[in-house]
């Protein structure tokens, strides 16, 4: 940072950010004394940090000196230490949501390819995709247990440059998937309250439900990640329900009708694609974790396991005990073999339970996405006032933004907001694969918790199903959706510049948290950097 950090202690005694920007000549002789005092006091403390933070290596890394490793993240974060961290169970939760939030949305594989295919693919799918970026973020979360994630893991391995495009493109990626649920919640209380249609009514309804759900986001993570829990076991106990009633019914002939000439390979990957990504988003909340080091890995186990059969049983159920009917199975067709299987109560659980799922995802969403913009503020990517909280340990800034992002894009359809999701998704997965690979074969010494079996090559050949996947994606995006999301990505491209001009005028403040680790000092530094 070009700026002189300021040191502040009204900020951190209350829960706030420090930072911002204090030089000779405008500092108070006071605040001067004050700052004299904190750095006798805690002189030895700032030469340990300087030690292993005066290069890229250990700052970012963590620096192996042929005796002993240099842990990340070991700098308490005092301002959020009066917040209650998230534990397990509910972190299991919101990954469920942020990934899947239940089988609602993956009617359409088995409109595309049939049952076979269908269930091949939510079987075989987790494989190619799922399980790598399940890992990935095990690993890397780990090694960086702070806000901002994935933004983290690209800077330290690409620069500060590409750090910001990675949180560009995810953030923006994070709201317009968000602004798909409101939408959704509407569409499924339409059929018993008709004047949600459409219209005022519906529009009234939807900046309602956003103001509500965006309030509960700024009470606190706590609170979304058990309000997850209780809509989690809500969504999945009527399809446990509707296993049971179907058991007469199944045919297992049924689970193996397969057409390889009749397949919509576009709407198939895309379903699959959609319903079993965004397993990193979590790792934008490490900060917020209870014990992220322990926590982290096994709350993406159990998570994984959660979502791959709430995926692949109810569809078990759905394709074994009905005739098939592939035009049939479109988003909503589980409430009609509910109401088939068990009758008009079971079709208004499930109905109930889709809508709660989209409340759900929303929630999970928004404090991923939030907490990534505070987390890049601590990082000075952003201006200081991202970086502010709320009395509840929420990032206030972060939050409105998001919010007001989503009202702004729940204009497009279902499909744009899918395709468009899709298309700046793989961008930035494409990031963190690099990244990944290159903090491996970097610095292969840093210290990990948490370290997924397998060497350098192994780690290369782990990432290159799932990049083969992404430019199969890409390839089947209409023009429409590619040149909308290069437009977008091009905005982020200028706009980290634009930000750095206005740092340099000091028109806003931006400030590096005082209890994280510089990530870097220069683009030089990153290309020489080396572990000594």
């Amino acid at each position: 940072m070009e700026a002189i950090r300021e040191v502040s202690h009204g900020p951190q005694a209350s829960g706030q950010p420090s930072g911002g920007y204090i030089t000779p000549q405008n500092q108070p002789a006071s605040v001067s004394q004050t700052i004299v005092d904190e750095k006798h006091q805690s002189c030895e403390e700032d030469e340990k940090l300087r030690h292993s933070t005066n290069r890229i290596g250990s700052v970012a890394m963590g620096e192996y000196d042929g005796a002993e490793y240099v842990n990340i993240g070991e700098v308490p974060n005092p301002r959020i230490d009066n917040f209650k961290k998230v534990s397990v169970l509910p972190l299991i939760f919101l990954i469920f949501y942020e990934v899947s939030g239940g089988p609602f949305g993956i009617e359409d594989s088995v409109q595309a390819a049939g049952p076979f295919l269908a269930l091949l693919g939510f079987l075989v799918f987790p494989f190619i995709w799922s399980v790598p970026e399940a890992l990935i973020t095990a690993e890397m979360g780990t090694m960086f247990p702070e806000n901002g994630g994935y933004v983290v893991w690209v800077a330290s391995a690409l620069g500060p440059y590409w750090g910001f495009q990675q949180g560009w493109m995810k953030w923006l990626s994070g709201v317009i998937d968000n602004a798909l649920y409101p939408v959704l919640f509407l569409d499924y209380l339409k059929s018993a309250i008709p004047a949600l249609g459409g219209g005022l009514p519906r529009i009234i309804a939807a900046l309602a439900l956003t103001l509500v759900l965006t309030y509960m986001n700024y009470r606190g993570l706590t609170i979304v990640g058990w309000v997850a829990v209780l809509l989690g076991v809500f969504s999945i106990l009527p399809f446990v329900v509707m296993g049971l009633v179907a058991i007469p019914k199944l045919k297992p002939s049924r689970w193996f009708v397969v057409n390889i000439h009749d397949v919509d390979w576009n709407l198939y990957l895309n379903t699959l694609f959609w319903n079993l990504n965004y397993w990193d988003s979590i790792s934008t909340l490490a900060g917020e974790v209870e014990n992220p080091k322990k926590t982290l890995p096994k709350a993406l186990f159990y998570a994984l396991i959660l979502v791959v059969l709430g995926y692949f049983f109810p569809l078990l159920v759905g394709t074994g005990a009905l005739p098939l009917d592939r035009d049939l199975w479109t988003d909503g067709y589980f409430s009609d073999i509910a109401k088939i299987l068990g009758g008009v109560w079971l079709r208004w659980w499930i109905q109930a339970a889709a809508a709660m799922s989209n409340m759900g995802m929303f929630v999970a969403e928004m404090s991923s996405d939030s907490f990534q913009l505070l987390g890049m503020a601590e990082r000075g990517m952003l201006p200081e006032f991202f970086g502010k909280r709320s009395r509840y340990g929420t990032p206030l800034i972060g939050i409105l933004f998001s919010a007001s992002g989503v009202i702004l894009l729940s204009w497009l359809s279902f499909q744009e907001i899918v395709a468009a999701e899709n298309f700046l998704y793989c961008f930035g997965m494409i990031l963190e694969f690099i990244a990944f690979v290159r903090l491996r074969m970097k610095y292969p010494a840093a210290q990990r918790p948490y370290k997924i079996p397998l060497g350098t090559v192994g780690s290369v050949l782990m990432c290159v199903p799932p990049t083969i996947l992404i430019c199969v994606v890409l390839a089947l995006s209409s023009l429409k959706v590619a040149v909308v999301s290069l437009v977008a990505v091009v905005i982020g491209l200028v706009m980290q510049p634009g930000l750095k001009y206005v740092e340099k005028r000091r028109w806003l403040k931006f400030s590096i948290s005082a209890n994280l680790a510089d990530l870097h000092v220069s683009g030089h530094d990153v290309a020489d950097s080396s572990i000594r």
